[in-house]
């Protein structure tokens, strides 16, 4: 007797994490399109969707690091809502999630880990 496959079609990974990945890519194409200086060196590394697809956080990095944060978050938020049609234009859901932008604090992390392991490496020379 053959088995039925879960109504998921077979795919191992959640519906969130699949529209989180098509969002990221939706969004960084918009923001090459953007002609905003405060965006120039801005990569969105990761998002976040609820799994009712009511809001999504919006991971990003940049050259500028810390620094940068505000200005960013602050021009991210005056884009918002052209991102969010440009989303609910090419994707089919019911509804487009409300975008939220943060710092990806990940890739800091990891970045102030290998500074201290070089720091140390340097001084046992």
């Amino acid at each position: 007797m053959a088995r039925k496959q879960s109504g998921s079609g077979g795919r191992k990974y959640p519906r969130s994490a699949r529209v989180g990945e098509t969002l990221r890519e939706i969004i960084a194409e918009d923001l090459v399109r953007l002609d905003d200086e405060r965006l120039s060196f801005v990569t969105i590394t990761g998002i976040d969707v609820d799994p009712e697809l009511n809001r999504a956080i919006v991971f990003f990095d940049s050259l500028a690091g810390e620094d940068g944060d505000d200005e960013i978050i602050e021009a991210l938020s005056e884009y918002r809502v052209r991102l969010q049609s440009s989303i609910a234009r090419q994707i089919r859901t019911k509804k487009t999630p409300i975008l939220d932008f943060r710092p990806d604090m990940a890739i800091r992390s990891a970045e102030r880990i290998d500074d201290i392991l070089r720091a140390d490496r340097a001084r046992e020379r």
